[in-house]
């Protein structure tokens, strides 16, 4: 369960299709003057070297936001976090989901993160330091019922696993439903892999028993290498913001350009 490490996978196609819409989401609600609360689930270190032995070895962001990139203009959120994050850290590195929030939101809301790699958690730490966000090295799942309803009550909850633990897909959607039902307001956005053995349709079903009312937006682009098991990305966005159909629908025609 503590192996996974998203330096391996940082800026591939599904990070493009997951952080495009949380950074949409995200600077809808900072419109608002009024604060609010970002909760993530699984955070990973936060910030990744593209030119690292590890991302180049996998060869996933030069097929991922290498491409990708000229599909956002320098005034859309998630452009916005990646030149932030440039012009601190470096040319070759990349926001991970707490840096894209840290990069977007304001000092009145409130970020909190967890993750349980004792690295990961490390460097998520040092990471996230200059944003004020709380680090917790436990569960986040169990944190983030424990936080929710959290204060400020306005604010988004991102459950982004790896789902290197086939119980993953048994366990969230239970865990959806509680957290939904605590924080009835909250916005609550569930990434998953599209993987050629369909695990996370039965998941989606149970979801959908829980949280009728939700988006759900999926992606699909080759698979990365010979043997790549990942063929698209999906989001469940349990009560998204105003106007995010506009950025899904944009997104499903720049992906089915890949072909």
């Amino acid at each position: 369960m503590l192996s996974y490490q998203h330096l391996y996978h940082a800026g591939n196609l599904a990070d493009v299709h997951k952080h495009a819409l949380l950074a949409t989401t995200l600077d809808y609600l900072t419109r608002k003057d009024k604060p609010l609360t970002y909760v993530e689930t699984h955070a990973g270190r936060g910030l990744y070297d593209l030119t690292a032995p590890e991302a180049v070895k996998t060869g996933e962001a030069a097929k991922g936001i290498a491409i990708a990139e000229g599909w956002f203009p320098t005034t859309h959120p998630y452009a916005r976090a990646l030149a932030a994050t440039r012009d601190q850290r470096g040319a070759t590195f990349y926001p991970g989901s707490p840096l894209i929030a840290g990069h977007l939101l304001r000092e009145t809301d409130s970020i909190h993160l967890c993750e349980l790699h004792p690295q990961e958690h490390a460097a998520l730490d040092y990471a996230s330091a200059p944003f004020g966000a709380k680090v917790y090295h436990e569960d986040g799942l169990a944190k983030a019922l424990s936080i929710c309803p959290p204060t400020p009550r306005r604010g988004m909850a991102l459950i982004d696993p790896s789902y290197e633990v086939k119980t993953d897909y048994e366990t969230i959607p239970r865990v959806v439903g509680q957290l939904h039902r605590k924080w009835n307001v909250g916005i609550i956005y569930l990434w998953y892999p599209i993987l050629r053995e369909g695990y996370h349709k039965p998941m989606l079903a149970e979801i959908k028993a829980v949280a009728p009312e939700a988006l759900i937006h999926e992606v699909r682009f080759p698979p990365v290498r010979d043997g790549h098991r990942m063929e698209g990305s999906g989001m469940v966005m349990i009560n998204p913001p105003y106007g995010i159909e506009t950025e899904t629908k944009r997104l499903t025609g720049l992906f089915r350009k890949l072909g």
